[in-house]
């Protein structure tokens, strides 16, 4: 009988209706203090996939690099040492930001929002040549002291205040007046700024960015169909403008022949493409880096990658960021929050975006855009900010065990 009693406790036990039962579960849950990253697999994850692509975007790096900086009787590892400064200041961030409670980035969104705005005013002045010079025929830069792009400010920005007011006009979003102007004003204000560098490509990646937050939070897809064709008149005169023209001509109507001007650099690109095969030339056996595809420590690292690492080393780059934008929007879904989850989706779309708008690029999908490859390219701004976005996710994922708020409620309130 003692015995039947004892085994009859521990089932009552391990079941949860013993007398201590709440005591035993919450000392065996793993509680946000003591593991630094909350629960589950996810922000492990995301650790880990960022930690591959830094380490495999510096080898890549100093391969890529490593000629040009010689030719302008610089050390073979210039690039590469100044990337390593990026890669620290990245970290520190990283960590303060997944630190940082997801509620500070919902009251401080107006402030960051007028902060990128007044010094992407500022990079467009015509008086302000001296913190702001034009480098390659446009305006992106501020030099302060130090260098950044403060477009690189505006992605985060942008995230962070769609995502806010997604929030507050919650009930509204499915209204066109009501509930979506209020973003293309925004969008168009940052994005028209960024423009006038000029910088397309950021710009779309800025707006692409904003609307996946507002397509998680339940706008309608149909509304921005319907704004795309309202717009196209004024979009196609602006892709077709300047160096842009030739680069659509010689991708869309002659994609085989050997073209001269803006559209030189995508040539050499899926050149360098198809000298990998499937395996690649090696590491440090590429040509292209020779001076034959400008900015191929850059704007082209991924036909580096395909150069050298061939077929199988592009596909598991392209895997590594799938992985990580899967992962991302698994932490999205499991935020505390509705804020959360949106400051989740957009920043994992801000990361996948402009990765295989690189990749796009490079296998001559797009023409030549200027973006850098997430983690990979050099450019130590762009580097900072993508570390501080997950930073943003890490910070999300923290405070999933926390609870995560009913959505009827939160839409009642």
């Amino acid at each position: 009988m003692r015995g039947r009693g004892f085994a009859g406790w521990l089932r009552r036990h391990r079941r949860g209706r013993g007398p201590w039962a709440t005591d035993v579960a919450i000392a065996t849950r793993r509680s946000l203090p003591e593991t630094g990253l909350g629960t589950g697999w996810e922000p492990t994850a995301v650790l880990a996939l960022t930690a591959m692509l830094l380490g495999f975007g510096l080898l890549t790096l100093y391969s890529a690099s490593s000629v040009l900086a010689q030719r302008g009787d610089l050390p073979h590892y210039h690039y590469v040492a100044r990337q390593w400064v990026g890669v620290l200041l990245g970290l520190i961030l990283m960590v303060v930001c997944a630190r940082l409670p997801t509620e500070w980035w919902n009251r401080r969104a107006h402030q960051l929002m007028l902060g990128a705005a007044a010094l992407l005013i500022i990079i467009v002045l015509p008086f302000t040549e001296m913190i702001a010079p034009t480098v390659n025929g446009a305006r992106r830069w501020l030099r302060v002291g130090f260098t950044f792009q403060p477009s690189d400010l505006a992605k985060l920005a942008v995230v962070a205040w769609t995502a806010s007011l997604a929030v507050r006009k919650r009930k509204h979003l499915k209204s066109l007046h009501r509930g979506l102007a209020p973003f293309l004003v925004g969008w168009a204000f940052i994005g028209g700024l960024v423009m006038l560098e000029p910088d397309l490509s950021t710009a779309c990646i800025i707006v692409a960015a904003g609307m996946s937050i507002i397509f998680a939070a339940g706008g309608r897809i149909g509304h921005f169909v319907f704004l795309g064709i309202l717009a196209s008149p004024l979009v196609v005169p602006v892709l077709n403008a300047g160096y842009r023209s030739s680069r659509w001509e010689s991708l869309l109507l002659n994609p085989g022949t050997i073209p001269t001007g803006g559209a030189y650099q995508s040539y050499q690109s899926l050149l360098a493409m198809g000298s990998g095969g499937v395996t690649g030339t090696g590491f440090g056996e590429g040509r292209q880096k020779f001076g034959f595809l400008p900015e191929a420590h850059n704007d082209f690292i991924f036909a580096m990658i395909g150069e050298e690492w061939g077929f199988v080393g592009s596909v598991a780059v392209i895997l590594v960021f799938l992985a990580l934008v899967v992962v991302g929007f698994r932490i999205a879904r499991r935020a505390k929050d509705f804020f959360g989850e949106l400051l989740a989706v957009g920043v994992t779309s801000l990361i996948g975006l402009q990765a295989f708008l690189h990749i796009g690029v490079g296998l001559g999908t797009f023409p030549a855009t200027g973006l850098s490859l997430p983690f990979i390219s050099f450019g130590r701004s762009n580097l900072v900010v993508m570390l501080a976005a997950v930073g943003i996710l890490l910070a999300v994922a923290r405070e999933a065990p926390e609870g995560r708020k009913d959505r009827a409620d939160e839409v009642m309130a």
